[in-house]
C-alpha cells in the first residue's frame, strides 16, 4: 500500500498532473477561439454564399407532426469542417514544418553517414588510380 501512495504521489508532484491540467487549460482556450473563428469569421461568409449563417431552419422535414432537423445536423457538420480546417492550418502544419526543420538541422548537425563516407572513399581510390 505504502508504495502505492509513493508512487501516485510521485506522479502528482513530478509534473505529469500539473502537465496535463495545462494542456488542458491551453486545449480549452484554444477551443474558444476556434469556435469564435468559426461562429464570428467564418460562418458569415457560408451566410454570404448561402443567404444564412446556419441552416437550422431552413431545412427541416415534418412528418407526423415530427420534425426532422436536417439544418442543424448540416449547420453542425460545417462547423465541425470549419473547425477541423482552422485546426489543421494554425497548428498541425506549423507543427509538421517545425518538426520537419528540426530533422533536418539533426541530420545536418550529424554529419555524413557511414555509407556517404565510404562512396567518397571508394570515389578518391578510383580518382588516384
Amino acid at each position: 500500500m505504502n508504495k502505492l501512495i509513493k508512487e501516485f504521489r510521485d506522479f502528482f508532484v513530478g509534473g505529469n498532473v500539473i502537465d496535463l491540467a495545462v494542456a488542458f487549460i491551453v486545449g480549452t482556450l484554444f477551443a474558444q477561439i476556434v469556435k469564435a473563428l468559426v461562429d464570428y469569421v467564418l460562418m458569415p461568409f457560408i451566410g454570404i454564399i448561402f443567404g444564412k449563417p446556419n441552416f437550422d431552419s431552413a431545412l427541416v422535414l415534418t412528418i407526423n407532426h415530427s420534425q426532422i432537423h436536417f439544418g442543424s445536423f448540416l449547420t453542425v457538420a460545417v462547423g465541425v469542417t470549419l473547425t477541423a480546417l482552422a485546426v489543421f492550418m494554425f497548428v498541425v502544419k506549423p507543427y509538421n514544418a517545425f518538426r520537419y526543420r528540426r530533422q533536418v538541422l539533426e541530420e545536418s548537425a550529424l554529419g555524413p553517414t557511414e555509407i556517404q563516407l565510404l562512396a567518397e572513399i571508394r570515389d578518391l581510390l578510383r580518382a588516384s588510380r
